[in-house]
């Protein structure tokens, strides 16, 4: 009678779950999983499959499918064996070893009888997917064919016996009668077909993977409906995991996998394409108030925020007077305090960075040191000084800010000199890390003129590079330039017109690409002087795919802007300004801008400053965070960003 014999069907009734048997769903089909405590318990007589004959089929064939979890090496797992009651001598079993698949059986053809064992290399398993592999047994020819591949052939001098006795005999799932060797992945189908092969039967569903002959009810993909408020009458558990951190991909392979972010309060699930929000806190920026007055060495140019792993978060200040320097705070127990101070003259910016495992910081000098040596440093952090120490200098001219970047794998560093005695037409320098020696070296020049910044960026896989121009030494009516990466170097790509550029900062919107410049004063020695020089707009493009180009977006009217910082809170994207000076006094109010789709960026906050340099916006544990330095005052402040 050459029906298929299902196993799992046999120890597991419809009805009711087996004790030691649990059903999980991973990657959306179901399996069982096998308890080792009470082995004996996943038995039946073999006398329910064989009701008209107590003898093994001669030929036949035996078919699995199972997802196998990591088996540690030297160490065997049974799928399934069939032992007489007064023996503890395997009859036929199939177990798996790493990267091994064995088939046994008991020959009694000899006086005593002895066990042989079928042994099939380099079949792997392990990969955490479902696999289904068909055995076919006849005579002295063994095949094994995994997901409907190219067969493995193995022919043995003992054949398989012709008449196997079964009576008192039992078949055992998962195990050998014993807790030793249990199998500890999940199994679905174990099917004994006599009399044939059962590939052909067997290989042509679309998923070979997971392709059936026979299986039980309870793992059927539709599960049985509950009638009104019944519970299901199979419950089933899933295997789930949940990755924290940054957005992970998801695809089919991640279907039904949950992604937890942090920064947002959100649980999401992979629907095999995009990540469906299942629970989310949304958050929205209500009002932004004082949390921490940081007293600084001196008044402050710029700012760094930066996280060293396992170490903490930590604020960079450059400040103006030497001594006593510039200074690096730690944040501690939801404050920033004093952690390194570290000689600099009249520094301009930070820039953390790492290549590798190595963690970087190089300042931007903009005056000569006691010696008259002008150079600016990059520091190295040692992890077993927990501090910054001194690891390259590099000679520049009046540097206003470092930017670095990674190229096709390669590591730079772009240095903005901002003049040299009284000529701001000088070149800026970017240096190319060369692993070999272990320092920065000369690359490539860029003529600039009263350079403040370098901002760099890449869309799709173009790199580009754009720098502030600020004075030609005759006017900040001029143009800045953006620069892409072809064939080893930066090559001009779009010239736009600013009026003493000090920053761009280039930001997205989903799919959209914006680039805000800052304009800091409009001056031209050869026109008559306007009525303010400090109140002009600065300018935010958009990038357009057609034209291949930048192009206006918005103004919006500053004070001298210094800096622009872009920061987000839930799904709304903002934008803050550094104004500096207003024609009049230093004490002027800076704006956080609220992105409002079609009416662009409006203002919502006004926050009053005192000469704003720059702008940083972090995140901690406790919540969201601004922190600005003042080019006017040794005080720079941390408001909070209280959100509903």
């Amino acid at each position: 009678e050459l029906r298929p014999l299902d196993m799992l069907s046999e120890a597991v009734p419809a009805g009711a779950l087996a004790r030691g048997v649990r059903v999980f769903q991973v990657q959306g089909v179901r399996g069982f999983q096998l308890a080792a405590s009470r082995p004996r318990a996943l038995g039946f007589p073999a006398s329910r499959l064989f009701i008209h004959c107590d003898r093994f089929p001669e030929e036949f064939s035996i078919i699995v499918t199972l997802r196998v979890l990591g088996v540690p090496a030297k160490r065997n797992e049974y799928i399934f064996t069939l032992m007489a009651e007064e023996s503890p001598g395997v009859l036929v079993g199939l177990r798996y070893a790493p990267g091994k698949l064995h088939f046994l059986f008991w020959s009694q053809e000899r006086a005593g009888g002895w066990q042989t064992r079928v042994t099939f290399p380099n079949v792997s398993l392990s990969d955490g997917q479902w696999h289904t592999l068909v055995l076919a047994v006849s005579g002295q020819s063994f095949s094994l064919t995994v997901d409907c591949g190219i067969p493995k052939d193995v022919v043995v001098e003992t054949p398989f016996p012709a008449s196997l006795s079964v009576r008192r005999a039992s078949f055992y799932l998962g195990n050998r009668r014993r807790r030793k060797g249990v199998f500890t992945g999940l199994l679905r189908q174990l099917v004994l077909l006599p009399g044939a092969d059962a590939t052909p039967r067997i290989c042509t569903a679309m998923n070979f993977k997971v392709a059936t002959l026979s299986v039980p009810a309870i793992l059927q993909d539709v599960p049985v409906k509950p009638a009104s408020n019944e519970v299901l009458k199979y419950p089933y558990e899933t295997d789930t995991k949940v990755t924290l951190g940054s957005r992970p991909r998801c695809t089919k392979q991640e279907k039904a996998q949950f992604w937890f972010n942090a920064s947002r309060r959100g649980l999401y699930l992979c629907n095999g394409s995009s990540w469906v929000s299942m629970l989310e806190v949304k958050h929205r920026l209500d009002y932004v108030e004082e949390y921490q007055n940081l007293v600084t060495n001196s008044e402050t140019m710029g700012i760094e925020v930066f996280t060293i792993p396992k170490v903490g978060l930590f604020a960079a200040t450059a400040n103006r007077i030497t001594p006593p320097g510039s200074a690096i705070y730690k944040w501690t127990d939801g404050k920033f305090v004093p952690y390194q101070n570290i000689p600099t003259y009249q520094a301009q910016s930070w820039k953390y960075f790492t290549i590798g495992k190595k963690i970087f910081l190089a300042v931007a000098n903009f005056e000569q040191n006691e010696r008259g040596q002008e150079f600016s440093v990059i520091y190295k952090w040692s992890r077993r000084k927990a501090k910054f120490i001194t690891y390259q200098r590099i000679t520049t001219h009046s540097a206003r800010d470092w930017e670095a970047f990674v190229i096709e794998g390669e590591a730079f560093l772009a240095v903005v000199n901002h003049r040299e005695g009284n000529n701001h037409n000088i070149d800026s320098v970017i240096y190319r890390w060369n692993p070999r020696t272990g320092l920065f070296e000369t690359n490539q020049t860029i003529p600039t003129s009263g350079a403040y910044d370098w901002e760099f960026f890449t869309i799709g896989p173009y790199s580009f590079l754009a720098v502030a121009n600020t004075f030609n030494g005759t006017s900040t009516k001029i143009y800045s330039h953006i620069y892409i990466w072809l064939s080893g170097s930066f090559q001009l790509f779009q010239s736009i017109l600013t009026f003493g550029a000090a920053d761009w900062e280039v930001f997205r919107i989903g799919d959209r690409v914006f680039l805000a410049v800052a304009n800091s004063h409009s001056y031209d020695s050869g026109m008559p002087a306007p009525s303010n020089f400090y109140a002009i707009n600065s300018s935010i493009y958009e990038l357009n795919i057609t034209a291949q180009m930048f192009v206006k977006f918005q103004d919006l009217l500053t004070y001298s802007a210094l800096d622009w910082e872009f920061f987000s809170v839930g799904d709304d994207s903002f934008l803050v300004v550094a104004n500096s000076f207003d024609g009049f006094t230093f004490s002027v109010n800076s704006v956080i801008y609220r992105w409002q789709g079609y009416e662009g960026f409006v203002a919502a906050h006004h926050l009053p400053t005192v000469g704003c340099r720059d702008w940083e916006a972090f995140h901690t544990a406790e919540g969201s965070y601004l922190l600005y330095s003042s080019a006017r005052e040794p005080l720079s402040k941390v408001l909070k960003l209280k959100t509903t």
